[in-house]
């Protein structure tokens, strides 16, 4: 029997993409899926990554995260329109859209992970690695030697696109996919 090395993931905190880029990036989980068999990225719906995943104590609630976007992000405006330029990997074990780094993400990241905090202490902790925002399309199970073949193919649809962050989103795992249980308009 395999052995679920997350069990404890309950909740992260993210930004959902506009509808258009979702598509078209579940378009290349299907390629991913269909050519390597790569099937990792159906669990989530296409995000990135604020706060990644981590097990809330029993002591809190998603609401009490909901509570924390509330009164710490949006009185501070941080909505920003953000950019994704094409595609790139982690290694070989995740090829991802490559979302612009800057100044507004690292304050929204930081942000958002310091209310999480104050709403549930303890529950994780800062990522020592730098920041790079993405939206995941495949990872974990992607063959050895797959990533540059499949980096050429996606990289040809020259993916450039401006977009709003105007959200964040709290995910649930829920029956051991990941939901996007609440979403905070932040614009």
């Amino acid at each position: 029997m395999k052995k679920n090395n997350f069990p404890e993931q309950t909740h992260f905190i993210g930004v959902l993409l506009p509808e258009d880029i979702t598509l078209t990036l579940e378009d290349c989980r299907r390629y991913m899926n269909e050519v390597y068999g790569c099937k990792s990225g159906y669990g989530t719906p296409i995000h990135i990554t604020l706060v990644p995943p981590f097990k809330m104590q029993r002591d809190f609630s998603t609401k009490d995260l909901v509570t924390a976007i509330e009164n710490e992000i949006l009185p501070k405006h941080l909505g920003f329109t953000a950019h994704i330029d094409n595609f790139d990997a982690f290694g070989d074990r995740t090829i991802f859209a490559k979302v612009v780094a800057n100044e507004n993400w690292t304050r929204l990241r930081d942000e958002t992970l310091k209310a999480i905090l104050k709403a549930c202490p303890g529950c994780t902790k800062k990522d020592q690695r730098p920041f790079q925002p993405h939206g995941t399309v495949a990872n974990r199970d992607i063959p050895a030697g797959a990533t540059t073949k499949a980096l050429q193919v996606m990289n040809e649809m020259k993916l450039a696109e401006d977009f709003l962050i105007d959200n964040i989103t709290i995910f649930e795992r829920q029956g051991g996919k990941w939901l996007a249980a609440v979403t905070v308009d932040i614009s």
